[in-house]
């Protein structure tokens, strides 16, 4: 099943989600055993790897910005126009960095951890 492209309907429909838990980026040479990422990317450097904050403790991973995750419960198209560009900018006004990772049917938003409340109320305004 397709994803919406309709942007005011994918705006409507955001439904952001705050997930409990505080997460962190990391690079590893590969998955340590036993891990379970939020998401990864490989990059020429290594492996970017998304965890929670706890386990990259336990693996004395040098870990990198404490985020919030937040995700847009709304299915939107992988080919979607205009969604990503509405939310960032909505959250760049209100001075929120965000790094977004694209799953086949939601989009997935790391924020700083201590603006995780702030970004939802955004996100809720954006989404009228």
């Amino acid at each position: 099943m397709s994803g919406l492209d309709d942007l005011e309907l994918l705006i409507s429909g955001i439904s952001p989600r705050l997930h409990e838990g505080r997460y962190v980026w990391a690079t590893v040479p590969s998955l340590p055993m036993g891990v379970t990422p939020v998401a990864t990317i490989m990059e020429d450097e290594g492996l970017s790897i998304v965890i929670d904050e706890a386990t990259a403790t336990n693996l004395r991973l040098a870990a990198e910005f404490p985020s919030a995750w937040i995700t847009l419960q709304v299915h939107s198209a992988l080919d979607a126009v205009g969604l990503t560009a509405a939310f960032s900018t909505a959250l760049s006004d209100a001075g929120i960095s965000c790094n977004v990772v694209a799953g086949t049917r939601h989009d997935h938003l790391f924020v700083p951890y201590d603006q995780r409340h702030q970004a939802m109320q955004v996100l809720a305004e954006m989404a009228g």
